[in-house]
């Protein structure tokens, strides 16, 4: 049975308290990431690295980039870490509007929360990351020799796998919004049109104006997209459930 319902302030204080703690965890695993900034940082730099041609290197153009760079690598490999945490508070603090038999899907909600928020950064480092900054170096030459910026290369590499780790989260959503009737099937189905234009158009202002990187980005988007309508048709309500209600 639905929670009864709270005052509007109670609802604030609930969410203020969720916050608090959802950022409590993701200090935590700062302390924890920043121990290991060094490393994190190694591991980051290599999708370029690996393509660099030789006499280039990365520079930084201000006495706190260096140091700026480091704690933005801790703070979102913090996240990658803290997600279980804060996936466990988006769940309590929509828990009271749930019914009992919905809320015993906290432990999947966060287990695949968290597998596809990694999995989606996994696949950006391996896959579309490579391709991209390939294409970016393959217009250096004798004249133009790459210096990246240490800023502009973390912030940019960073930003592409936070956002390839939120749009892995998409089946997640599609199941619980289809258990919980407010998607169908057919209404996504329907939609597929706009969805290819909305994955086209977001692939071409995230990756570079490239064709190979642009379809990295889209053909996994797409399939994903399809995915989730497969899962709404498998997990979501039945129209014979709807009308018996």
């Amino acid at each position: 049975m639905i929670d009864e319902k709270k005052p509007f302030i109670a609802h604030l204080k609930e969410l203020r308290d969720r916050l608090v703690i959802s950022l409590a965890g993701l200090g935590l695993a700062f302390i924890a990431t920043y121990s290991f900034k060094e490393r994190i940082f190694h591991f980051l730099m290599q999708p370029f690295v690996k393509v660099m041609p030789a006499g280039s290197s990365f520079i930084f153009t201000s006495i706190t980039e260096a140091f700026m760079t480091y704690f933005k690598v801790a703070l979102v490999a913090a996240l990658f870490l803290a997600a279980p945490v804060i996936l466990y508070e988006v769940w309590m603090f929509v828990a009271p509007g749930l019914y009992e038999k919905e809320k015993k899907y906290i432990a999947p909600f966060i287990i695949f929360g968290s597998f596809f928020f990694v999995g989606g950064a996994l696949f950006c480092y391996y896959v579309t990351m490579p391709v991209v900054y390939r294409f970016f170096v393959s217009y250096a030459g004798t004249m133009i020799i790459p210096m990246p910026s240490l800023k502009e290369y973390m912030s940019l590499t960073l930003k592409m796998l936070v956002i390839f780790g939120l749009i892995f989260q998409m089946p997640l959503v599609a199941y619980y919004l289809a258990k919980a009737g407010i998607i169908n099937y057919k209404g996504l189905a329907k939609k597929r049109r706009y969805a290819i234009l909305g994955i086209a158009v977001l692939s071409a202002i995230i990756t570079p104006p490239e064709v190979s990187s642009q379809l990295l980005m889209a053909l996994p988007m797409y399939g994903l997209f399809e995915l989730s309508v497969v899962i709404a048709r498998v997990f979501g309500k039945k129209e014979s459930i709807d009308g018996a209600a």
